[in-house]
């Protein structure tokens, strides 16, 4: 039988499995209070094999510490860290929507190509979640100087009321919130930038570079650079470069849109947006400008005409049973937090 119940400080009974990873687990759960309150809550939880490896748990803790105090749109949210038969779990907010990276891959399965505003409208979002949290400071007005370092469609949700979310903070780094270390290579690659995969310190514009690869894949279907072993040797040397503009891939992409993600990718952090916020701007003037543009309905409405099985199942799993035993439902399918499951 799968897990039933996880109690900690609180207790939480569990509904159904996420999604099941190389180094952990998620799932959907209800939080039961008094008085017959429940909420609906996502409980990320440790592989037995990670479970005694002190530098994992730490980083695992180190996630629920960085995140607890941001509150955001679109930031996944953190409830709590909680302690159930001496393994540690998360307690986050649970999205009712699936990844990015389903999104992109829908498209290409489909062959329809992704209307770029869309694709501007998504980029800008994550713009604002990485600008709330670069930006927040201690209890003293310190700058805790949080780098999410593993931006990428895995870490990207969309919820089906059109919001977009960030979320696994993992392998982020702040000051004197987690000791992180700057030679601990972790990350996707594919997405990384120079500086992180050279093992030279991080800020903000690191995390810029890999939301620019992002979008270009969101807007293109294509990385911008193929080929991990040749990609990891030039980002080594520091002269990772993409000499090719998206509009070589993707002509009809309007010229300011496409100058933006040409910039965000640029191998010096000098050369690329100084802040969240400045590359926030840059997305939100091309959309907004000249009037109305795609809003967080536009993404919505879209995501449940395209995505209409998810979008039921997902309510489905929401709904009360009556007369159902306290067990773990198996239902295996893709769902947001993770790899695509086979069905039981």
């Amino acid at each position: 039988m799968g897990l039933e119940k996880i109690v900690g400080s609180r207790e939480y009974r569990i509904v159904r499995l996420i999604a099941d990873g190389g180094m952990g687990s998620v799932y959907q759960a209800q939080q039961l209070g008094n008085a017959g309150f429940s909420k609906t809550v996502a409980i990320k939880t440790i592989l037995d094999l990670f479970a005694a490896d002190e530098e994992f748990v730490r980083l695992f803790i180190g996630e629920a510490k960085l995140v607890a105090d941001l509150v955001h749109e679109n930031i996944v949210q953190v409830y709590d860290l909680g302690l159930s038969e001496g393994r540690y779990f998360i307690v986050m907010e649970y999205v009712e929507g699936i990844t990015l990276e389903a999104f992109v891959r829908m498209h290409l399965d489909e062959e329809m190509p992704l209307p770029a505003e869309l694709g501007a409208f998504i980029g800008s979002r994550v713009c604002r979640g990485l600008e709330y949290a670069h930006r927040r400071t201690d209890c003293d007005g310190r700058p805790l100087g949080i780098v999410h370092r593993d931006i990428s469609p895995k870490n990207i949700l969309l919820n089906f009321e059109g919001v977009v979310k960030i979320t696994d903070f993992g392998i982020a780094k702040a000051r004197e919130v987690m000791e992180q270390d700057e030679e601990l290579l972790a990350g996707r690659l594919e997405y990384m930038p120079p500086e992180q995969a050279a093992r030279k310190p991080t800020d903000g514009r690191s995390d810029l570079y890999a939301l620019g690869v992002v979008t270009h894949e969101l807007l293109t279907g294509k990385q911008p650079s193929q080929g991990t072993v040749s990609l990891l040797r030039l980002h080594q040397l520091g002269t990772t470069s993409f000499p090719s503009p998206i509009q070589e891939v993707r002509p009809d992409l309007p010229e300011d849109l496409a100058a933006i993600v040409d910039r965000a990718l640029q191998p010096d952090p000098a050369d690329r947006f100084q802040s969240a916020s400045e590359m926030g701007y840059a997305l939100e003037y091309h959309l907004y400008h000249e009037g109305y543009g795609p809003t967080n309905v536009t993404l919505g409405e879209y995501l449940r005409k395209h995505f209409p099985y998810a979008a039921e199942r997902t309510q489905k799993s929401l709904r009360p049973r009556r007369h159902t035993p306290d067990f773990l439902v198996l239902q295996r399918a893709e769902t947001i937090f993770g790899n695509r499951l086979e069905e039981e």
